[in-house]
């Protein structure tokens, strides 16, 4: 069997997770995707302000309103393309080059596959999941052409996340934060190009969304395969295997499926928002995006718990992976404690920015969302630490189990909503999700670590 952690240019291009201080590990290793997630959220940030400010918040609304079917299917794909990266981290771990080279392969024709098949189930199926959502009728035609545009960009977004995820599996987390940076920014000059100078609407946001993450998994790939000297060209690894790809699947798309029974709870939310009228959407429409750019760095890190507890796995370092969760809880809890003193002095501004001079009831209504959730983010982050370990480890369909619980807290926030409490219990929804499903993930951590 050939040995990959003796070579050179593994040392050179990728970084072993299973030597040196776990604190410093991670954090050398989640700074660019913490970067990279930052800047995600700053184009889609800037994204919603163009929208809102130069096309008004009926659009704003629309583009909202489309928030938790997008993150049904595209959530998915996020989350099948984490795990399809965790056999390649355990087998880099493991100091298995054959097998990685054959998972990676195997899940480049995984995801070939569904990239066909969601791309047309969700084209099609676009409308009526929005109508059945109870979109409002005076948002209902902007949402629906922005949405489709997005799901055309699922070969995109595949080839985006599960690229993305090899190089990081492979310990290399600075290239796709490079390549994400420069189509963040590609993002934001389409964003306002297509608005402002061809007067494309919703649909021209969405399109410069798929381009640009278009754009980025096309470098990665290419740096994939032509930089990074551990990964090889070899006719025999690119058959397919049925072994490899039922591994593939066993983690993959268990976590995709996690992704999307979350996604679930967030429809469930949008319904009861979407009940309580388009000024609730816009609401917190506006502050989940400002929220969104405060917690991805927290997903972050847990991505970087990931491929850390992933190669730790493969090389049964059991007391790494101890170390690397205290090291994570130490990194979320001082994490938060920032962001929380900052949103405190400018959730104000920050809605503004969003919403320009528009209703005051709605930009209250999206300060009191932030600051309820700010509050309890030290939940969120926790969640992505426990979360993420569980996966890395293997045990993915645990990870569908704590979305169950995730559907369940989002559910309970929409359904508190429509019984008369109002905004106010979607503004706790979220928190109540996080809550949920953190109680069985660090419960089934523990219990795995101390079984090993």
């Amino acid at each position: 069997m050939e040995d990959i952690k003796t070579s050179e240019n593994k040392k050179q291009k990728s970084m072993d997770l299973t030597v040196g201080h776990p604190l410093k590990q991670i954090l050398l290793f989640a700074l660019p995707l913490v970067f990279g997630t930052m800047f995600q959220q700053l184009y889609s940030f800037a994204d919603t302000v163009i929208v809102g400010r130069c096309l008004g918040i009926d659009a704003l609304a629309a583009v909202g309103a489309t928030y938790s079917l997008h993150f049904l299917i595209l959530g998915f794909v996020q989350g099948a393309c984490v795990g399809f990266g965790i056999p390649l981290a355990q087998s880099f771990g493991a100091g298995e080059k054959r097998e990685l080279h054959r998972f990676l392969w195997n899940g480049f024709w995984v995801g070939s596959f569904f990239s066909v098949l969601l791309t047309v189930g969700t084209v099609i199926l676009a409308a009526p999941l929005m109508a059945a959502m109870n979109t409002p009728e005076n948002i209902f035609s902007m949402g629906v052409s922005y949405i489709r545009i997005l799901f055309l960009g699922i070969p995109a977004s595949i080839l985006y996340n599960y690229s993305a995820s090899v190089l990081r599996a492979l310990g290399d987390s600075r290239h796709p934060f490079y390549f994400l940076l420069f189509s963040s920014i590609l993002n934001v000059v389409l964003d306002y190009v297509f608005i402002t100078d061809f007067h494309t609407g919703v649909e021209g946001a969405a399109a410069a969304t798929v381009i640009s993450q278009l754009v980025s998994g096309l470098l990665n790939t290419w740096w994939m395969f032509r930089r990074m000297e551990l990964i090889e060209i070899r006719r025999e690894d690119m058959s397919l295997s049925f072994r490899h790809i039922r591994k593939l699947c066993i983690i993959g798309l268990p976590m995709g499926v996690e992704y999307s029974v979350s996604a679930v709870g967030a429809i469930l939310l949008q319904d009861a928002i979407n009940i309580l009228g388009s000024g609730a959407v816009a609401a917190q429409t506006a502050g989940e995006k400002i929220r969104q750019m405060f917690t991805l760095p927290m997903e972050s890190i847990g991505m970087a718990m990931a491929t850390y507890a992933g190669q730790n796995f493969g090389a049964g370092r059991m007391d790494r992976i101890k170390r690397g969760i205290r090291d994570g809880i130490v990194i979320q809890a001082l994490y938060c404690a920032v962001v929380w003193v900052i949103l405190l002095l400018m959730k104000g501004i920050l809605v503004q920015l969003v919403l320009g001079s528009g209703s005051i009831q709605v930009a209250r209504n999206a300060e009191k969302y932030l600051m309820i959730c700010s509050c309890l983010f030290l939940l969120h982050g926790l969640l992505m630490i426990f979360r993420n370990v569980l996966q890395g480890m293997g045990y993915a369909g645990h990870a569908v189990l704590s979305g169950i619980w995730e559907l369940a807290g989002r559910g309970l926030g929409g359904w508190i909503a429509v019984s008369g409490a109002g905004f106010t219990a979607v503004c706790f929804a979220n928190p109540m999700a996080w809550g949920f499903a953190l109680c069985y993930c660090a419960v089934m951590v523990l219990w795995f670590l101390k079984r090993k």
